[in-house]
């Protein structure tokens, strides 16, 4: 293991896909988290470091990202952002303003926070690879979820922002924007769909592990959907 992914929401439905594909291809895997229930739902596996902390408070955060780079023989090369939620409600005239911003809070504010700490080590390093995570309701909207699309549409802004900042220091970022993803939480919550049409978690974690390799060494500033037939 010659190089280290910090991937967050790792202990989630898709994050656990992800790591797992990532320890496959030979990384070495820090993920954080926040409860103990979450630690129940990862498979303890050489090249994975599972680190609690809060990923709203920055010196949590700087710490998370100082671990992850702490190994010079498995520099800091990958991050990918799943981190965030979606949280339903009525339309815009019926949602409280806190309601909207916690979104964000939900959203936008672990993903800048730890791409902004994991920059500095990735440009002492030699550069890296970035993925942050969208939605396809950014890009095509259902009533009911401002905060979360406006939210979601920011991740996206965000991330190609960071594309064109750090294009010449060898920093890449991308965006992917899945549709329903076929996890338990999703089977469970609308057992009456079609869930054989929903993207699987490895499909995406193929895609991201993709993301964070040199063979995609030219792609940056991508926003890459991964709807599946959903």
């Amino acid at each position: 293991m010659d190089r280290t992914a910090i991937v967050t929401g790792g202990t989630g439905g898709l994050g656990s896909a992800v790591v797992a594909r990532l320890i496959d291809d030979g990384w070495r895997v820090v993920v954080p988290w926040i409860m103990e229930r979450e630690l129940e739902r990862v498979e303890g596996r050489a090249g994975l470091e599972l680190i609690k902390a809060d990923l709203s408070n920055p010196g949590e955060v700087a710490t998370i990202t100082s671990a992850a780079a702490a190994d010079p023989a498995a520099p800091l090369r990958g991050l990918v952002n799943l981190v965030g939620g979606y949280a339903a409600g009525g339309r815009v005239d019926e949602t409280p303003i806190h309601e909207f911003e916690a979104q964000f809070q939900l959203n936008l504010r672990p993903t800048y926070l730890v791409t902004q700490a994991a920059l500095p080590h990735m440009l002492g390093g030699g550069g890296g690879s970035i993925v942050c995570v969208g939605t396809r309701a950014a890009v095509q909207p259902f009533p009911g979820a401002a905060g979360y699309i406006a939210s979601k549409a920011a991740v996206i802004a965000f991330a190609h922002a960071v594309a064109v900042e750090y294009r010449n220091e060898h920093i890449r970022c991308n965006v992917i924007l899945p549709s329903v993803i076929d996890t338990p939480a999703n089977r469970a919550s609308m057992p009456n769909a079609d869930q054989d049409r929903w993207v699987k978690p490895a499909e995406i974690g193929a895609v991201i592990a993709h993301l964070l390799s040199g063979d995609s060494a030219p792609i940056s500033g991508a926003t890459i959907p991964v709807y599946g037939r959903a």
